[in-house]
């Protein structure tokens, strides 16, 4: 595949909507809606991913290696009958994304990535539990950490929370995308335009896509309506907004090497307001 698997990826899930308007077709993928049935077991499912981020927040610490987390987290799925939604996706070769400093998603972990004292490390988690799946998303510090480091992990987490507060009966998935976006560019970060929030059910991405920005894409208009699951997802970069891929063709970075950070929740819209499902 000459332009790589994660080019490939990104036209699928990421661009289908610009080809929709080129061709001059308005249509979007019609979202499944979940039955409270259905939206407990995705809740059990988050809640796997949950405890596992918990394992991996005490284990992080200078000279853990990523793989040692990736064995980490295999071990809390199995603990609770559950697989890792990433293992395979694609051809991909690990249960987690572990994603260094200036890597924003989909690290391969690896024996030979040691953590160090100031690192800042994204790790990703998909569950997949009786046939449904939780994702879930957080930065983490390596002991002390740079005041930028901080401030692009505390930034991204801020325009998370914004975003979820959108995710309610009535508004529409671009009021999410512009609570996000204007969270992160008050505070002259950058938002990556290339990687997005998606809808969550049987597989790890659904409709609708849920843009971490305002734009003219279809799925924008949608309106959230109760059984609704989406992963509200935004991925933030110090100093630009583009990346490039690495020659493994997954590990995504910042262009300019500046750090970056990714935050991520599996949300479902209820008459109740937004319902977090990857927490304990």
């Amino acid at each position: 595949m000459n332009d790589g698997i994660m080019t490939k990826l990104r036209r699928q899930l990421l661009r289908r909507n610009a080809r929709h308007r080129k061709n001059g077709i308005q249509r979007r993928a019609a979202p499944v809606l979940k039955s409270p049935r259905e939206i407990q077991i995705m809740r059990e499912a988050g809640r796997i991913v949950a405890r596992a981020h918990v394992a991996i927040k005490e284990a992080i610490r200078p000279g853990v290696s990523t793989l040692d987390l990736d064995r980490i987290v295999l071990s809390v799925l199995r603990k609770y009958s559950a697989i890792s939604s990433f293992y395979g996706y694609h051809g991909y070769p690990a249960n987690i994304c572990a994603s260094i400093n200036e890597e924003l998603v989909h690290g391969i972990p690896s024996a030979k990535r040691v953590l160090k004292e100031g690192d800042i490390i994204s790790i990703d988690i998909g569950s997949t539990y009786r046939g449904f799946v939780g994702d879930s998303g957080w930065t983490y510090a390596v002991g002390e950490v740079s005041a930028e480091a901080r401030r692009v992990m505390e930034v991204t987490e801020a325009s998370l929370w914004a975003g979820i507060d959108k995710a309610v009966p009535g508004n529409r998935v671009r009021d999410i995308s512009r609570a996000i976006q204007q969270c992160v560019e008050s505070s002259n970060l950058y938002i990556v335009k290339e990687y997005t929030g998606h809808g969550v059910e049987r597989a790890m991405h659904e409709a609708p896509q849920v843009l971490n920005y305002v734009s003219e894409d279809v799925d924008g208009g949608l309106v959230l309506q109760p059984g609704l699951v989406i992963a509200i997802e935004p991925m933030v970069q110090l100093g630009t907004e583009k990346t490039k891929t690495l020659k493994d063709k997954w590990t995504v970075i910042s262009k300019d090497h500046s750090l970056s950070a990714h935050f991520e929740h599996t949300i479902a819209i209820t008459n109740h307001g937004p319902k977090i499902l990857t927490v304990l």
